[in-house]
């Protein structure tokens, strides 16, 4: 399969990293500098099966075991842009994954170059794939900026309580009610909600600082089914 940390495939994931870039801002899909300089700071390749890492920069979903997937590029940074997301803000991420994206999240709330600020919770229900988080975060250097936590998701984490933002990487059949009652006043949860199978619609919930719920579609999105008390 070759040296995927031989300096010519470091440099064509390089490449790769900044074509698929120029297409995701060409396109408008991605505006803001926050997320731009996420994408640029996170190294993907280091969130996914040895395998895989020469397509790291491809954007698409990838496999990284036990039935699940890394998000496409694009979606992950899509999740960025509509959660507005700003330094010390407190996040909690339901599907953990590999997690690549909760280090995206955390390279905005709590940017590397500074000192701690802002902190993701990312809750995961493989076991297994809590642990290949964790050493992935290790690596990367965001395991003082992510917590990873081994629970139903579907849930929240009551614990830390209550959250400016909430994302979902999963689909559900309804906005589960533990995670709008974890969300802030003034806070943003975003989730994928509708069938189990193809296709879900991306839903943003706001909380108005009276504690109103307003709901707007976003987009249609694939995901796998979110499986716990509150979802499939």
């Amino acid at each position: 399969m070759g040296d995927y940390t031989s300096p010519d495939n470091v440099k064509a994931n390089l490449d790769q990293k900044e074509r698929t870039l120029r297409r995701l801002t060409a396109s408008r899909t991605v505006k803001k500098a926050e997320t731009i300089r996420a994408y640029r700071m996170v190294p993907r390749e280091l969130f996914l099966p040895n395998h895989l890492v020469r397509d790291a920069y491809i954007d698409t979903p990838l496999p990284i075991g036990e039935g699940q997937t890394i998000s496409a590029i694009h979606m992950c940074l899509i999740y960025l842009e509509l959660l507005d997301l700003k330094e010390g803000l407190k996040v909690l991420e339901i599907g953990g994954g590999s997690g690549y994206h909760a280090a995206l999240v955390a390279e905005v709330v709590s940017p590397t170059e500074h000192p701690p600020s802002g902190h993701v919770f990312t809750v995961e229900r493989k076991p297994s794939l809590v642990e290949f988080a964790k050493e992935n975060l290790e690596k990367a250097g965001y395991s003082d900026r992510v917590t990873v936590i081994e629970a139903d998701g579907t849930l929240g984490l009551p614990s830390e309580a209550p959250f400016d933002r909430i994302m979902v990487a999963a689909a559900a059949p309804h906005i589960p009610q533990p995670l709008i009652d974890q969300l802030k006043p003034g806070g943003k949860l975003l989730i994928p909600v509708g069938k189990q199978q193809f296709w879900q619609e991306l839903t943003l919930v706001s909380k108005t600082e009276k504690e109103k719920i307003k709901t707007r579609r976003e987009m249609s999105v694939a995901f796998v089914p979110l499986i716990g008390k509150e979802g499939w």
